[in-house]
Formats: C-alpha cells, sequence, structure tokens
C-alpha cells in the first residue's frame, strides 16, 4: 500500500498531509534511553563512544524527543514495519552484541 494510500486509508476526507523538512537537524545515535510520565514518552538520542568496552565518559544526549502516548504507539507501529521489512530483505537483526562478536581466530607459530 502506498505512503499516500496509507495516510488516507482511515477516511476519504482526509487529505494527505505536507512536509517540510527543510530545517530538519540530521545527526547519528547509538543509544537511547526511554523514560517518561504518566502522559508524555520522552525519548533521548546520543552517541557512546565505547559500546563494547567500560564507558569512563558520561553518554552525550544530542536530541531529546517528547511524544505523547497516542504518537509513540504511532511511531511504535511505523518502526515495527520498517524493521519487520529490513529483515524480510536482508535476514534477522541481532541485538545481543555477545552473539554477533566472533571469537578471534588464534594465531598459529
Amino acid at each position: 500500500m502506498a505512503k499516500e494510500e496509507a495516510q488516507s486509508a482511515g477516511s476519504k476526507s482526509q487529505r494527505p498531509i505536507t512536509v517540510d523538512e527543510s530545517k530538519a537537524v540530521c545527526c547519528y545515535a547509538n543509544f537511547c534511553r526511554v523514560t517518561g510520565s504518566p502522559e508524555e514518552l520522552i525519548v533521548d538520542f546520543g552517541l557512546n563512544g565505547q559500546p563494547m568496552g567500560s564507558n569512563d565518559k558520561p553518554v552525550e544526549i544530542n536530541q531529546r524527543i517528547v511524544l505523547n502516548f497516542y504518537t509513540a504507539k504511532r511511531l511504535l507501529h511505523a518502526l515495527h514495519i520498517s524493521v519487520q521489512r529490513h529483515e524480510e530483505v536482508f535476514g534477522l537483526i541481532e541485538t545481543d552484541i555477545q552473539k554477533r562478536v566472533k571469537p578471534k581466530e588464534e594465531t598459529k607459530a
């Protein structure tokens, strides 16, 4: 189903939403923390400089997104569909880093 069709599937009277991306800021994150209150969800994104070892420096949070739970649920669904499609094409995404690390082969003397 096309994005425009999905947006208008709920109601025939809805018009597609126009998005202005001209002021969007892009940054990379390999760390995410989710906290919240009864009314909002707070998602912090940052860069963990040492994801494999002990981290002596704190993770620097670069972006904070505050969502109501309705928007969070829509985001959850959109992320689920996106990851599911990715895995269908490229295979399972293993989130346990210990299962992804291959043991170093011993060198023969």
